[in-house]
């Protein structure tokens, strides 16, 4: 029997799944929760064996950030992000954030109900487009050599980056490394040259696939 835990702003969400799930032998539906907070202290409480948790969630926690959290609480539980963005971006977010698993919200009923079986087992799972995206983003990178150049970059470079990707303009990432903004400037060109990237989306996104953000992946 594989427990489970819904967790979705939407309450009419929760019930088509609910009743789903509930026509499954082998699944049961063990509770529901809104928004983040409340899934991570049921899943606390009921010790599910997978969270279906909806990536956007407008009040309370989020999806990523429970992801994140409940992770660290509870690394055995496996997560299923559900969510309607087939976007490259929040693909790696939730990768990073410890789900098992992505799948749309507009997926077949059989496609979800394997999902939440592999993803039981210890698996993971990804929709067929992402898993396309994720191959050629791996090819792209192979060819180019970008999947070295991480190790190219120094400590202090590293840090710089980390910020410049949270949105920091130079004089506070100066501040908080206690350098002067001309050092900042300093060590941006010298990462972005190694990097051979010419945009902050660019670091963004590079950040994103190297866990500095703060998701853990």
């Amino acid at each position: 029997m594989i427990k489970i835990i819904l967790c979705d702003d939407h309450a009419v969400v929760r019930m088509g799944l609910k009743m789903l799930l509930s026509n499954h032998r082998e699944m049961e539906v063990v509770g529901e929760a809104s928004e983040g907070n409340e899934g991570i202290q049921l899943a606390q409480e009921l010790k599910p064996d997978v969270v279906v948790m909806d990536l956007s969630m407008p009040h309370g926690k989020d999806g990523l950030s429970a992801t994140s959290e409940l992770k660290k609480l509870l690394p055995n539980v496996q997560i299923l992000i559900l969510t309607m963005h087939d976007d490259e971006e929040y693909l790696f977010r939730a990768i990073q954030a410890g789900a098992s698993g992505c799948i749309l919200k507009s997926a077949p009923h059989d496609e979800l109900l394997g999902a939440i079986k592999m993803v039981a087992k210890g698996d993971a799972y990804l929709h067929p487009s992402a898993t396309k995206r994720l191959m050629e983003e791996y090819i792209d990178s192979a060819k180019q050599g970008n999947h070295d150049t991480f190790s190219l970059l120094s400590d202090r470079e590293r840090e710089v980056l980390t910020l410049i990707a949270k949105g920091y303009a130079n004089k506070e990432i100066a501040e908080k490394l206690t350098i002067s903004v001309k050092t900042v400037e300093t060590h941006k060109g010298n990462l972005m040259e190694k990097l051979q990237m010419k945009t902050r989306p660019e670091l963004v996104a590079f950040a994103l696939k190297k866990g500095l953000l703060g998701y853990g992946m």
